[in-house]
């Protein structure tokens, strides 16, 4: 099967300017957790600020009834996140995805919710989980879309599986050199073309804020896409920086 679609990057991460405020241009989008938030705010607060700094786009962990109800009518739109655990039981019955679709995505579209996306797991292919989701995860994202359809959303809400960068390797140590992963490339090869029939995109989370932070000789250029480094001479530093092992940073806003 040949690749044949430009892989759709989205959800780009918050980008702070010199002074601190959001840099102009590009789509600007943040990640929304409520499980690990040192600070938490009411969801009000926290759609007043997204609002505040011209963020249109947010992406949920989990279906959460207080920051749903806070982004009914706001336009702003969502990113909704099913959980890893989750991915067994709607993998193995379609009931349960039509019945979660319906509770979660439905209700909220119809009250006002701009729910675009439904992130089915978060980086369950890990090498970390030692394949605990190799198996449900691609039936999940089947049964998922059987339900948006179901439910009449499937051409407004798409489907994807968020991967880590360790879903991918290099074997020139170069970018351009990569392909997934060998125990994983044919079952995503098949996630591939399934999001590509979909019209659905393709998400990696990559963290280079960590990878900055932990290693002082991080290539800056793959960092942030704009340098002028050719790949050969930073090709030994990106292969061993961090963002391509499995470190996950916390999901509080």
């Amino acid at each position: 099967m040949g690749l044949r679609f430009a892989v759709r990057v989205i959800w780009l991460l918050l980008i702070w300017g010199p002074g601190g405020g959001l840099k102009a241009g590009g789509i600007i989008g943040v990640n929304w957790g409520m499980q690990q938030a040192s600070h938490p705010l009411s969801p009000s607060t926290v759609v007043e600020m997204l609002r505040d700094n011209g963020v249109s786009k947010v992406k949920l962990f989990g279906a959460e009834e207080g920051p749903l109800n806070a982004l009914k009518n706001t336009g702003i739109q969502v990113m909704l996140g099913l959980q890893n655990d989750m991915l067994p039981r709607l993998a193995a019955d379609m009931d349960a995805a039509v019945k979660w679709v319906s509770h979660n995505i439905s209700s909220y579209v119809d009250a006002g919710v701009n729910i675009s996306y439904v992130a089915v797991g978060n980086e369950p292919f890990l090498e970390s989980l030692n394949g605990s989701y190799l198996q449900s995860a691609f039936p999940a994202l089947q049964n998922v879309q059987g339900a948006l359809v179901k439910a009449g959303l499937g051409s407004q809400i798409k489907v994807t599986i968020p991967l880590n960068a360790d879903a991918y390797q290099s074997a020139t140590g170069k970018p351009s050199g990569g392909n997934f992963r060998p125990d994983i490339k044919d079952l995503m090869l098949s996630i591939v073309e399934f999001l590509d029939d979909n019209a659905s995109p393709v998400t990696v989370n990559i963290y280079p804020f960590i990878s900055l932070h932990d290693d002082p000789n991080f290539p800056i250029d793959y960092a942030f896409f704009d340098g002028s480094s050719s790949p050969s001479s930073t090709a030994r530093s990106f292969t061993q920086t961090p963002w391509m092992q499995t470190t996950t940073p916390s999901s509080g806003l």
